[in-house]
This record gives structure tokens, C-alpha cells and sequence, in this order.
């Protein structure tokens, strides 16, 4: 296909050529409705001046009689580009004369456009036009004067060229405006697709080109720009995701089949496989509970739930959790602690909200245990404020450093002083996929001493 014909099949050509025709129309209604005007007022000046004329003419033949009339209008017949005047008896016998008209024109009074030609042109047809008005006066005589429709004629003359030389310039600059239009238009999506064809041969760093004038074409490129940073980021998560599974997860198989292949080589009697056996369970439910945990935060991600959210009490959710925990922490010798006044109706996944609680007492218990701490508690705080749910848990653990903040919510992430602790490294992930799930954050600050996280979240997601 060539460039013109490219060019001629876009949509914005098309969109062009159609308000071309429609203003070419409108155009063109406005100047013939001007000219229709127009004439209309020149047909309205010459009846004024014929109807002024024949006024005039009545009062001398009132006053002079036919002797005076035939001469008023053998005088005005003598001078040049003088009107049309016939003045006859009622049988037809003319007085003046200066045109030739039908024979039927006398016989019917008042206005009448009629087609003549003057008596010293020597042309036999009826080839001009005029308007003219019969009068009968007194003793059956009658009166013809008329007008040339000469100056209308002209009107017409005079419009008409321009006109059509202004259709053919709109067409012409509507033409040329459409292709100008439309090259701009190609260009910009020749550019998009160019992008386009980047990304599907698997550059996911391509963005649309942004102009920067903020037109439709901008905003479109800023929309797809901010999807292809959604997926980049997705796929660089997923990358991530794959080689911590590989990474993590290698640990735990290797103990399994470390477990059995001891148990093969060493073991003598019942108790031996037996002890094997629990170790392979207690590895397999670790494993299980790292899965469910990927799972969820591949559930939040994706948005999957949205249409399973509820109204609850979140409350209600907070005091079921510390309940939970209570015992455990009992164990660890930390005082678990709950402020939450009722009600606090939050929309939103209940499962969700409360594993992300959960996963954050959960990682309390465990680093405030290990402060050494006398004082060592947990607060859980669940209030409402700004149309935002705050849930918050703060321990007097060792706390995470401020550079580390950022990376602790990314999966299998566990930093150096964790290591000894069993764990998967997924409980601020899931935390913060949940966040933003609902349209929220998670924010982790200093408790001085130990860690202060809390889930912020609208009580009503959009």
C-alpha cells in the first residue's frame, strides 16, 4: 500500500473528510441563503421604486388628464435606461411604448414577472426579465411600468464566482488540512506500534512515546505506559518469586530427602523410621504453609477477591486475632495488649484482612521474644480515622533497620538477624499485597525500641 493510500484509510482522514462535507454543506447553505436574501431585497427595492413610480403617474393623470400622462411618460420612455412603460386604451390601442411583452401581460392588473425585449432591440424572442406592475385607471386606460431585473442578475453574477471559488478553496484546504491530520495521527500511532512490537518480542522496558501536550494520544500513552509498569513489575515479581522458590524452597527438599535417605541408611527398628517420618511431616507442613502463604499474596495481587468482599467489623476481627495469639505469647512471657473500641465497619475481604493481622502479631511474637526485654509486649490497636481503618501492631523487639524497611515486604526476604528464626520471609509481603489490594498501605516505623507496623486501609475501597 503507499504512503498516499495509507494515509487517505485512516480513521482521522475519514473523521476529516466527513466534517469536510458537512461544512462544505453548511458553507454553502450560508452563501445561497445570503444570495436568496439578498435578491429578495433587491426584488423588494424595485417593487418600492415601480409602486413610487406608478403612485406619482395616477396623481398627474388625476390631475392632468390622458393628454398630461402621455406626455409625462413619453418623456421618461426618452431618457436613457429608462424603466419599462406601455400606457394603452381599455381596447388596446397604445399611447407610449418602449418594450414588446405577451399579448396576455395587460390583461391581468397588478404585479406580474414577465419575459419582454425592448422595441429598438432588434432580437425577435423574449430574452429579459422584469417586473411590472398593470394599472387600470379611470376610462379603461391602462398603465404598465416595470424594471429590469438587470441589477439582480448582476447579484447573482457577482456571487455566484465567489462562491464557487470559496467551495473549491474549502475543499482544497480541507483536503490538504486532512492529510497534514492525518500524518501526524499515523506518525504517532506508527510510533505506538513500533513500542507495541518491541514489547511483544519481550522488551517490557518499551513505553509509548508522551508528546507532552496532553492530548487524547497522551493520555492513552500515559494510561498503557502506567499498565506496562504494572507488568514489568509484575513479571520482574514473578521472576523474583521463581528464582526465591528455587533459592528457598531448596533447603527444605534437601532435608527431606535427607530425612528419608538417613532413615534408609541408619535406620534399625520402628522408632527410627518413625522419628524420620515426623521430621519429613513437620518439613512437608512448613512447605504447605509457605505454598498457602504464596498463594494468598498471588490471590490479593490479582484482585481475585474483590468480588467476595464483605461488610464486617473489624473490630470484631481484632479481638478474634489477639484471642488467638494470646496463649502464644503467653508462653513466650510477652503481654499481648488490644485497643479497639467498637463498632469499626470496614468493606472488604475479612479473610485477608485478618491473615495480615495475624502474620504481623505472629512476627511480633517471635522477634519480641528474642529481644531479651523484661518489659517485652505486643500492642494491637484497630481505630478508625479519616475514613481509614489503622491497624497497627508494635512490639520492643530488636526492630529492622531503617535502609531495610523498603526490602522486607518483598518475598522470602529475611534479614541477617532472622536467619536462626523459622520462617519463610512472606508475612510483610502478604501484609502489603493485602494493603493494596484494598487501596492502602502498610507503614513500618521505629518503636523505640522494636518495630511498629501498622495496615492502613479505607473503610470503603473504590
Amino acid at each position: 500500500m503507499t504512503a498516499l493510500g495509507k494515509l487517505l484509510r485512516t480513521t482521522a482522514f475519514k473523521l476529516i473528510a466527513v466534517y469536510l462535507v458537512v461544512f462544505a454543506l453548511f458553507a454553502g447553505g450560508t452563501i445561497a441563503y445570503l444570495a436568496r436574501h439578498t435578491q429578495q431585497l433587491v426584488v423588494s427595492q424595485i417593487q418600492e421604486t415601480i409602486e413610487s413610480e406608478v403612485r406619482d403617474l395616477k396623481d398627474q393623470f388625476l390631475s392632468g388628464g390622458i393628454a398630461r400622462l402621455v406626455e409625462l411618460v413619453e418623456s421618461r420612455v426618452a431618457q436613457p435606461g429608462s424603466n419599462l412603460y406601455i400606457l394603452t386604451t381599455y381596447a388596446g390601442a397604445v399611447f407610449v411604448s418602449n418594450a414588446d411583452i405577451p399579448n396576455n401581460v395587460l390583461a391581468l392588473p397588478g404585479w406580474q414577472e414577465i419575459s419582454y425585449h425592448r422595441s429598438d432591440d432588434p432580437g425577435r424572442e423574449y430574452n429579459s426579465r422584469a417586473l411590472v406592475k398593470v394599472e387600470v385607471l379611470d376610462g379603461g386606460f391602462r398603465l404598465l411600468v416595470g424594471r429590469d431585473f438587470e441589477e439582480r442578475d448582476r447579484l447573482r453574477q457577482i456571487l455566484a464566482k465567489p462562491a464557487r471559488w470559496a467551495v473549491v478553496f474549502i475543499v482544497v484546504l480541507g483536503f490538504a488540512g486532512g492529510i497534514f491530520v492525518a500524518r501526524r495521527v499515523l506518525k504517532r500511532i506508527d510510533a505506538m506500534t513500533a513500542t507495541g512490537e518491541r514489547i511483544m518480542l519481550g522488551d517490557l522496558t518499551g513505553r509509548l512515546p508522551v508528546t507532552g501536550t496532553g492530548d487524547e494520544f497522551d493520555r492513552l500513552a500515559n494510561s498503557l505506559n502506567a499498565m506496562l509498569e504494572r507488568i514489568e513489575a509484575l513479571m520482574g515479581g514473578l521472576k523474583q518469586v521463581s528464582d526465591n522458590i528455587a533459592h528457598d524452597l531448596k533447603t527444605p527438599l534437601t532435608r527431606l530427602r535427607n530425612h528419608a535417605e538417613e532413615a534408609l541408611r541408619s535406620g534399625k527398628d520402628e522408632k527410627d523410621y518413625r522419628k524420620a517420618l515426623h521430621a519429613t511431616i513437620e518439613e512437608s507442613d512448613g512447605l504447605i504453609r509457605t505454598f498457602d502463604a504464596l498463594l494468598l499474596i498471588a490471590r490479593a495481587e490479582a484482585g481475585e477477591v474483590r468480588k467476595h468482599m464483605v461488610d464486617f467489623d473489624a473490630a470484631e476481627m481484632a479481638e478474634g486475632v489477639a484471642e488467638l495469639y494470646e496463649p502464644l505469647a503467653e508462653e513466650k512471657g510477652i503481654a499481648l495488649k488490644l485497643e479497639a473500641s467498637r463498632p469499626l465497619p470496614v468493606h472488604g475481604s475479612r479473610e485477608l484482612i485478618g491473615q495480615a493481622l495475624a502474620n504481623l502479631v505472629d512476627n511480633a511474637i517471635k522477634y519480641g521474644a528474642e529481644s531479651g526485654t523484661q518489659d517485652a509486649e505486643i500492642r494491637i490497636s484497630a481505630r478508625m480515622d479519616r475514613d481509614r481503618l489503622w491497624l497497627t501492631v508494635a512490639d520492643r523487639g530488636s526492630g529492622i533497620p531503617e535502609k531495610d524497611r523498603t526490602r522486607v515486604t518483598e518475598r522470602f526476604v529475611r534479614l541477617e538477624q532472622s536467619r536462626s528464626i523459622p520462617g519463610a520471609g512472606l508475612g510483610l509481603s502478604l501484609a502489603s499485597a493485602v494493603a493494596q489490594l484494598h487501596g492502602g498501605t502498610i507503614i513500618l516505623e521505629d518503636n523505640g525500641p522494636g518495630l511498629r507496623v501498622t495496615l492502613a486501609i479505607p473503610a470503603k475501597p473504590r
